[in-house]
């Protein structure tokens, strides 16, 4: 089994459940470890696979129960760096259909250092870089971008997510989407929302959409729709993978749980190109990753709320 190398922040979630979606209003929040990245790492471990974390937390309490909740997860956290700096935090409003609205305090995770050693074991494994706050400048936006390089050096199979957060970009759109486009055009995998989707193609029509996004360079394409499943593209095949019906209570790392699943099937394979090759291979993977994340959703948190493989197969 391949490892899964996840590149990105990981952080506080101040939860206000049951509070509705003002965050103006809410005045009690629950304290849950999240990020995208981090929640990705451990939606591979709880499955079963090699889920590695690369970020880095503030040497504080908070960066301490991050560390802890990670470790008990089964991720390998060895490579996560502390920072003088307060671990970053994000408040979330949780609406009665369990969507979410974000505030984010940064903090930690912008002052991730480039690791020179670890190049020696990265070849033939997976780099999965997710893109919340790894855009906005700082150490860290340098270290992603030397670690696709060295994703692309390595032959690792590459996976990209953009995270886009409203909050963290404001009116600044485009800077975001001239961003990433060097991920798009060199990662293997892209998994985007369809806002994303529609976002950075600058196509309204998904199926536009994905054919736009992969003339800038990316293989295979899915875009996650919620309760109507997921889209995946591939070498001009396109089909919605549907998803299966829950009753959502916090949609909270429901992606995370998606794309980890999907990568921990990859992770478990051996040899990438069956990936590139079978469409119909990639669509029983996605129907799988559907119901990771689907089951995610029925549970308060994004980490507690991830599947287990006990779970996944029931």
């Amino acid at each position: 089994m391949k490892k899964v190398y996840c590149i990105g922040e990981v952080l506080i979630d101040f939860v206000a459940e049951r509070q509705g979606s003002d965050l103006s209003k809410a005045n009690q929040f629950t304290k849950k470890a999240g990020g995208a990245p981090a929640n990705v790492a451990c939606a591979i471990s709880k499955l079963g696979g090699n889920g590695i974390f690369i970020g880095s937390v503030g040497n504080d309490p908070f960066g301490k129960f991050l560390l802890k909740t990670l470790k008990n997860e089964g991720v390998d956290v060895s490579l996560t760096q502390l920072s003088d700096t307060f671990t970053t935090l994000a408040f979330v409003s949780l609406s009665e259909d369990g969507e979410r609205d974000f505030v984010f305090s940064r903090g930690a995770d912008k002052e991730l250092k480039y690791n020179p050693d670890l190049r020696k074991n990265l070849p033939g494994n997976i780099l999965h870089l997710g893109a919340a706050t790894a855009l906005l400048g700082g150490p860290l936006e340098k270290t992603y971008g030397r670690y696709l390089f060295d994703g692309l050096t390595k032959d690792m199979f590459i996976c990209f997510d953009p995270n886009f957060r409203i909050d963290l970009w404001k009116d600044d759109e485009e800077t975001f989407i001239k961003k990433c486009m060097p991920f798009v055009e060199k990662s293997h995998l892209c998994k985007f929302s369809s806002e994303e989707a529609q976002l950075i193609s600058g196509k309204e029509d998904l199926h536009d959409a994905c054919d736009a996004l992969h003339k800038v360079g990316t293989k295979i394409i899915t875009v996650t729709l919620g309760k109507e499943g997921t889209l995946l593209s591939m070498n001009g095949n396109k089909k919605v993978i549907p998803s299966v019906k829950v009753t959502p209570v916090d949609t909270t790392g429901a992606g995370d749980a998606f794309i980890g699943c999907l990568l921990y099937q990859i992770s478990d394979l051996g040899n990438f190109e069956p990936v590139f090759e079978d469409f119909s291979l990639l669509e029983k993977m996605v129907a799988t990753a559907n119901k990771a994340g689907a089951i995610t959703t029925t549970n308060y948190g994004a980490i507690v709320a991830l599947p287990t493989k006990d779970q996944l197969d029931k």
